[in-house]
């Protein structure tokens, strides 16, 4: 699966799972570590660390797993390395400090969902 797909089909789990403010990141042009960057918000903690659960469940599924998986367990910015794809989920606070969006993006590279 190419990784504008997997990005595009995370997307579509966060948003199926009620994920907020969902954006995918053409990062290509910017960066070497990844394609694209998926970020998006959870209401609370336990809406955070469940976003994370049910996009690694969607990948399982392919069989693909992330090889890096941090911040879960705290709630409040949970990241899921995929390579190509990196996976951000905050909370609205945190999602605001680090903003991503406008640290990365422009008018031509970001999608939102």
């Amino acid at each position: 699966m190419e990784s504008k797909e997997f990005a595009e089909m995370i997307c579509g789990v966060l948003k199926d799972h009620k994920g907020e403010d969902v954006v995918m990141i053409d990062v290509k042009e910017k960066s070497s570590v990844a394609d694209y960057f998926v970020v998006a918000s959870g209401r609370s903690m336990t809406h955070t660390r469940s976003l994370i659960d049910h996009v690694e469940e969607e990948t399982e599924k392919l069989g693909v797993s992330p090889t890096r998986r941090e911040g879960v367990r705290e709630g409040r910015w949970a990241v899921l390395d995929y390579g190509d794809v990196i996976v951000h989920v905050f909370n609205d606070e945190t999602r605001l400090f680090y903003h991503l969006e406008k640290l990365w993006g422009d008018d031509k590279n970001v999608t939102k969902l």
